[in-house]
């Protein structure tokens, strides 16, 4: 049995409707049934349940031998790593009350640092209690920057007309797929080739700036001078506030974009074939423009 939570995001959906194809047995973990019922029409077996709540979690994960772990994001969070650290603290005992064999555990890039990273401290946090789990092979995955973070521009460009963000304009970053980081954790889940504790980094297909982007989704969207702006620190933590994200949470992001700007946050991996995945910002400028136009 395959134990999948976040089955319903862009990257849980991946690795659930994977597995099921390829004649797994699945059991898929969400917050309503209702939002389940299309993994479930495929043969996932279902189960509604809160992250928060570490009873359930815990009798989600009966019968596991493989599980792929996330932290859920929580947007509205008062206090974004208690939040984190609650979700993390269940899993870790469902893990354990279980004695779940495999585990493929969402993590990110800078996982290793302690402090200064935003909601990345609760990825920390999470490889930090995972370790401790003596019966477990688990595989860290850190992957670089959602391309589909990107979506939070499309009210920037039609409001403003510009793109914008606190993170630097000029200075190219890795930034992945979704789809490719499930496509990578499915491949490890259905192997099971990992022991002990380890962690990957997957780094895109290759890195990009914001003005380089600016540049490429401008094009696609019919915008060809769509430029891009770096957002003073405080101005984008009252713009993301203004749009309904809570305070704790629109100043974990901008640390988050701090530290990356100032370089004590970045990937420890070297570009290689291995942690590259094939997804160009060309081809996500389509899903963007997809979006930006509906």
């Amino acid at each position: 049995m395959y134990i999948v939570t976040g089955a319903t995001g862009n990257i849980g959906r991946v690795i659930a409707e994977t597995l099921l194809t390829e004649g797994k047995k699945v059991r898929v973990i969400g917050r309503s049934e209702e939002r389940l019922q299309s993994l479930t029409d495929k043969g996932a077996e279902p189960f509604a349940g809160s992250m928060e709540d570490s009873d359930k979690i815990a009798k989600a994960f009966e019968g596991a031998e493989a599980a792929f772990a996330m932290l859920p994001p929580n947007l509205n969070a008062e206090n974004l790593r208690a939040f984190q650290n609650v979700v993390s603290n269940g899993l870790k005992n469902a893990i354990e009350k279980n004695n779940v064999k495999y585990v493929v555990a969402l993590s990110s890039i800078a996982a290793q640092l302690s402090e200064g990273t935003g909601p990345i401290k609760g990825a920390h946090d999470m490889e930090q209690k995972f370790n401790r789990i003596e019966s477990a092979n688990i595989l860290f995955l850190r992957p670089a920057f959602f391309m589909e973070n990107l979506f939070m521009q499309v009210d920037a460009i039609k409001g403003m007309g510009f793109m914008g963000s606190p993170s630097v304009a000029d200075v190219p970053m890795p930034m992945i797929a979704t789809k490719d980081i499930g496509n990578y954790a499915v491949k490890r889940l259905l192997a099971l080739d990992f022991e002990g504790k380890s962690s990957k980094e997957l780094l895109g297909q290759r890195d990009v700036s914001y003005n380089e982007i600016a540049k490429i989704f401008g094009k696609t969207i019919g915008k060809e001078d769509l430029k891009y702006v770096q957002t003073p620190y405080e101005d984008t933590v009252k713009a993301m506030t203004g749009m309904g994200l809570s305070q704790d949470v629109a100043e974990s992001f901008v640390e988050m974009s701090r530290a990356f700007n100032e370089g004590t946050a970045s990937n420890l991996e070297e570009r290689s074939e291995a942690n590259t995945t094939p997804t160009t910002i060309e081809e996500f400028a389509n899903i963007f423009a997809a979006v930006y136009s509906s």
